[in-house]
C-alpha cells in the first residue's frame, strides 16, 4: 500500500472510532477514548480519567484501531506521545474538542480546569509506521492468555421448589 493511502487509512479509521487501544512497552494495550485533530489523536490521562501508565517514559506507543462497521481490528500504527502544554493555542483547541466528546463529566463545565490541574493531555503523533492493516494481519488470534486467579466455578445449584429439573423435563419430553 502506498504511504498516502496508509496515512489516509490511519486518519479515517482513528477519526471514526470511539475507542483506540494504546500499547505501551510490554503492557497489554488499554482502551481509551480520544479525539482526532490536525493529524493526531489526543487523549486525557490521569486522575479521574483514563490511565496509561508509563506513557511519559516511552518514545513510541502502538495504537490499534477497530473497524467502525465490523468491530474487528482494522489497523495498528506507531505513534510518538507528546504532552500538550496547558494554556497554549493547541491546548485551547484540543481541550474544547475533548470536553465536547467526554461523556458524563463528573464536574460538568469545570472539567477543563480539572484537566489543567490534575491531568495530562497527550497528542499521539503518527510516525508513518503501520504494523497491521487489511491484507497484512498476523495469522494467530492475538488473544491474551487469561490471568491467574483464585476464582473457581461454582458447585451444584441449590434445590429450587417448583422448578423442573433437567432430568424431569427430559422424561416429560420422551413420554416416560
Amino acid at each position: 500500500m502506498q504511504k498516502a493511502m496508509l496515512d489516509a487509512l490511519v486518519e479515517e479509521a482513528t477519526r471514526k472510532s470511539g475507542l483506540i487501544w494504546v500499547g505501551i512497552a510490554e503492557q497489554p494495550p488499554r482502551a481509551v477514548w480520544h479525539v482526532w485533530n490536525d493529524g493526531g489523536a489526543y487523549v486525557v490521562v490521569g486522575a479521574g480519567e483514563q490511565e496509561l501508565p508509563g506513557i511519559d517514559a516511552v518514545h513510541t506507543v502502538t495504537v490499534t484501531v477497530r473497524s467502525k462497521d465490523k468491530g474487528g481490528r482494522l489497523v495498528t500504527w506507531t505513534a510518538k506521545p507528546r504532552a500538550v502544554v496547558p494554556d497554549g493555542q493547541e491546548w485551547t483547541t484540543v481541550v474544547a474538542l475533548l470536553h465536547a466528546q467526554r461523556l458524563n463529566p463528573p464536574d460538568g463545565e469545570e472539567q477543563p480546569k480539572r484537566w489543567r490541574q490534575h491531568n495530562v493531555v497527550y497528542r499521539l503523533e503518527p510516525t508513518g509506521l503501520v504494523t497491521e492493516r487489511p491484507g497484512s494481519m498476523p495469522a494467530g488470534s492475538q488473544a491474551a492468555a487469561p490471568l491467574e486467579t483464585p476464582a473457581t466455578t461454582r458447585g451444584r445449584l441449590p434445590f429450587v421448589i417448583g422448578k423442573a429439573t433437567g432430568r424431569k423435563r427430559a422424561r416429560e419430553r420422551s413420554g416416560g
